[in-house]
């Protein structure tokens, strides 16, 4: 693959998601900037780029489209194999999507920057209600999470393994919001450990929103 533009935020979740997986793959890419609290993933300009005027938008380069982080992160762990971000065998995959997904698909939607506004927009919401609202799904999302990363046999340096991949790739990404919203990670030692074993590393380093172009 070769000239690969990912359209993303800095500081988006999903953003951070694919790009620690373009590093992971050794894949370069040119970074996009959309500045989301500044609206401009809704102008036409971007709009024409991604009907649904989210980050991030991969733009491979045949022009392919590709929205949605775990199908962008999938589709570049099936067409660049390693690192692998999936184990090989079924139950193994299918229990790294279980975790990557108890994240992306029940934390992450509640807790996004556009139903965090609509919070504010639609029912007056102040700043700490808004807080108080993210705290509170992380929350219910880390508590069971903890428990089976805890429990779980396949749990070692990383949330399946002695490698990192597709889960910890999304529970890194959510640590690092948590952190803007004040959450506390007293209650989440293994989710706790696992985030800092992952930023241990380079790809996870390079990909982190500090470290970004349009980081503020």
């Amino acid at each position: 693959m070769s000239d690969i533009v990912l359209h993303n935020y800095y500081r988006s979740s999903t953003s951070y998601r694919v790009r620690i997986a373009l590093e992971m793959k050794g894949l370069t890419y040119r970074y996009v900037p959309h500045h989301l609290r500044h609206g401009e993933h809704l102008e036409p300009a971007y709009l024409s780029v991604n009907p649904q005027g989210l980050v991030p938008a991969l733009i491979l380069g045949d022009g392919t489209l590709l929205t949605q982080s775990l199908a962008i992160i999938e589709f570049l762990d099936e067409t660049k194999p390693a690192p692998p971000l999936l184990p090989k065998e079924a139950l193994g995959r299918a229990h790294v999507r279980m975790l990557a997904q108890m994240i992306a698909c029940d934390i992450h939607p509640v807790n996004n920057l556009r139903v965090l506004t609509s919070l504010r927009t639609l029912f007056g919401a102040g700043d700490e209600d808004v807080v108080n609202w993210f705290r509170h799904w992380v929350n219910e999302g880390f508590q069971p999470l903890e428990k089976i990363l805890a429990s779980s046999s396949e749990t070692r340096i990383f949330c399946h393994g002695d490698t990192p991949g597709l889960a910890d790739i999304c529970l890194v990404a959510q640590v690092t919001s948590n952190a803007r919203f004040g959450v506390d990670m007293t209650p989440y030692p293994t989710i706790a450990r696992i985030h800092a074993a992952c930023m241990a590393l380079p790809a996870f380093q390079k990909a982190a929103p500090e470290n970004q172009i349009d980081a503020e």
